[in-house]
């Protein structure tokens, strides 16, 4: 679905430079949700905009679907983490949902139907007619997931997403991600901070280093299962496990495999 080779971005120019990301290769497999971790500042959030077409790279490339990505491919979709922001407060739900259908030539019944689908799959069917700011914090994040679903895209990329939402409602919208993926079958590429979170909804974790940020591991979290809940899911022993080898790679940068068991370097020398 995604493949990127060698990516890396630096603002400015001359001596006042910053090399936010060094050279990033890695690849999405249809179907996978892929959970992008790493220390705050290493350029998690520019990477996806790297990746989507929405800012051009310095240097290597991204192919969706095997085309090489120039400007943002009609079948990716974007959610941010400033969901106040990203919806218009003038327009309905309903407005907001439709808005990327306008260019597609439906018919108002075609979109008034796929409108309605997108709210009734995040859970929104009753508030199709309410505005933003009449609506929590989390059902606004729903408005914008919803909007990008309703184009039904093959690629859905999202910037911390539930990052502003307290921890219930954070919650919440996970299982909300896991759902939608299920019934669409949509391949989603993920930044968070939270290390909890990146184990709970990946098929595999990237773990990134301080910047010029480089992909320092890439972690398996299938052994999970397909099946995941808030509380079980969370207290098996495997979930504990892949949590703190996910831990000890953001601090120590790097992880030896001891007894099998992810140690740090630094803790075997001592």
């Amino acid at each position: 679905m995604l493949d990127v080779t060698a990516i890396s971005h630096t603002y400015g120019s001359g001596a006042k430079t910053h090399t936010a990301l060094g050279s990033i290769t890695f690849s999405v497999e249809k179907g996978e949700i892929v959970c992008i971790v790493g220390p705050s500042g290493c350029g998690k959030s520019t990477l996806l905009r790297a990746v989507s077409g929405l800012m051009p790279p310095s240097a290597g490339e991204s192919r969706f679907m095997g085309n090489v990505i120039k400007e943002v491919p009609v079948d990716l979709a974007f959610v941010f983490q400033e969901y106040s922001k990203s919806l218009f407060p003038w327009l309905t739900v309903r407005g907001n949902v439709a808005f990327p259908l306008k260019p597609r030539g439906m018919s108002r019944r075609q979109r008034n139907t796929a409108v309605e689908e997108a709210l009734a799959s995040v859970g929104l069917a009753d508030a199709v007619d309410k505005y933003p700011w009449q609506l929590s914090g989390g059902m606004q994040q729903r408005v914008a997931i919803a909007r990008a679903l309703v184009c039904e895209p093959a690629l859905l990329l999202m910037d911390e997403p539930f990052a502003s939402v307290d921890a219930q409602t954070r919650a919440e919208l996970e299982d909300l991600l896991l759902s939608v993926r299920r019934e669409y079958n949509t391949t989603v590429l993920l930044v968070t901070h939270d290390i909890d979170e990146s184990v709970y909804l990946a098929d595999r974790v990237l773990v990134l280093s301080k910047a010029p940020s480089t992909i320092v591991a890439t972690i398996d979290v299938t052994p999970l299962g397909p099946d995941r809940d808030q509380i079980t899911t969370k207290e098996t022993d495997e979930f504990v496990h892949l949590r703190g080898e996910v831990a000890r790679l953001l601090r120590y940068g790097h992880v030896d495999e001891v007894d099998g068991q992810g140690v740090p370097v630094e803790a075997v020398a001592e």
